[in-house]
């Protein structure tokens, strides 16, 4: 005998609206973009489309998408780390002093820079838990020490701002292969650093999707308080979102400097703002809680394709400023925009 009760249907049952699905993806917005972006330096530039061009873009964009991935896992976190761009020279500073100046093993100086960028990682993350200082405050202090450091000590070493004689130093065309190799592809010529960075967004994804520390760092951003409450061990997310964005940095700087076989003392100062464009152009909010890993690859490639579409269609550079304000201003809109109209549609 069948109830003449009517049941109503669980409303976790109820089938989402595909559209309102796509919508709350965080990096919706930066995929559209990032095809307008590509539509028109295609159409308007002829370089831009050329093996050589698209080599040229993906290039530039890998070095940018590595840290904005990075940045962005920190960001869902809620914290800022404005030292990430001078970590990039940093790491490429100490491999070429100690190897070149010192005559120290390649093999050695490439990891212990490593160990040197997660310790100032974790310091900052050590700082921020402990003093409650915002991230913002503690890691502008280390980027200042480091960019004294950097110029100061590579200047008392090597009398100059910069290291050179990479080449030079045993074991630098073998290190090469890992951080500055290239190959052909397609009639282009992909370096290295590209596959690392569809490496680190790969595993980035899965580890934000698939792992309890992904859902741990979404709760630390959207709530540290109750997070703390359910069991979440905050501090340690932390120190693991800000010991990446270090070791983000450490790979970038090799990359670089097995690259172009020099160091700079200027190298990645004032990059670390275009990170947090990259990402939150991507979909990462400000307040943290919300974003993707593959949101700020997209938006590393349309800053990627826009610096290199500037230069291609030879107009002046200083424009490129101007259109990150821009962009990084209707970024904000339109992800609130999104994320209402997402939310008003359930």
């Amino acid at each position: 005998m069948t109830s003449a009760m009517t049941v109503s249907q669980d409303d976790r049952l109820v089938k989402a609206n595909p559209m309102v699905v796509l919508l709350r993806r965080p990096e919706i917005g930066a995929a559209v973009a990032a095809l307008a972006i590509l539509l028109f330096f295609s159409i308007t530039t002829e370089a831009f489309l050329t093996p050589a061009g698209v080599s040229t873009w993906i290039y530039s964009s890998s070095l940018f998408g590595i840290m904005a991935v990075a940045v962005a896992l920190l960001m869902i976190g809620g914290e800022f780390d404005l030292s990430a761009g001078v970590m990039t020279g940093s790491t490429a500073l100490f491999v070429g002093v100690v190897t070149t100046q010192w005559g120290i093993s390649i093999w050695f100086a490439v990891p212990a820079a490593l160990v040197i960028a997660l310790a100032i990682g974790a310091w900052n993350a050590f700082l921020v838990v402990r003093t409650g200082l915002p991230s913002f405050i503690v890691t502008l202090a280390t980027f200042f020490i480091l960019q004294g450091i950097n110029l100061a000590l590579t200047k008392m070493i090597t009398g100059t701002v910069q290291v050179q004689g990479m080449r030079q130093v045993p074991g630098y065309d073998t290190v090469k292969l890992i951080f500055g190799s290239s190959f052909p592809l397609f009639g282009m010529t992909i370096k290295i650093a590209v596959v690392w960075w569809i490496v680190i967004t790969t595993l980035a994804t899965a580890i934000l999707m698939r792992t309890k520390f992904g859902n741990w760092t979404f709760a630390v951003g959207g709530d540290p308080d109750s997070a703390r409450e359910n069991g979440v061990p905050v501090p340690k997310v932390k120190l693991g979102l800000f010991m990446t964005t270090a070791g983000a940095g450490w790979l970038v700087g090799m990359l670089q400097l097995f690259d172009v076989s020099t160091a700079q003392a200027t190298t990645g100062i004032g990059e670390e703002f275009i990170y947090i464009i990259c990402a939150v152009v991507g979909g990462c909010l400000l307040m943290g809680g919300f974003g993707s890993a593959i949101g700020a690859a997209i938006g590393a490639l349309i800053y990627g394709m826009t610096l290199q579409g500037i230069v291609f269609a030879q107009w002046d550079n200083n424009w490129l400023k101007a259109f990150l304000g821009t962009m990084l201003l209707m970024a904000v809109m339109a992800n609130l925009y999104i994320n209402k109209r997402a939310r008003a549609a359930v």
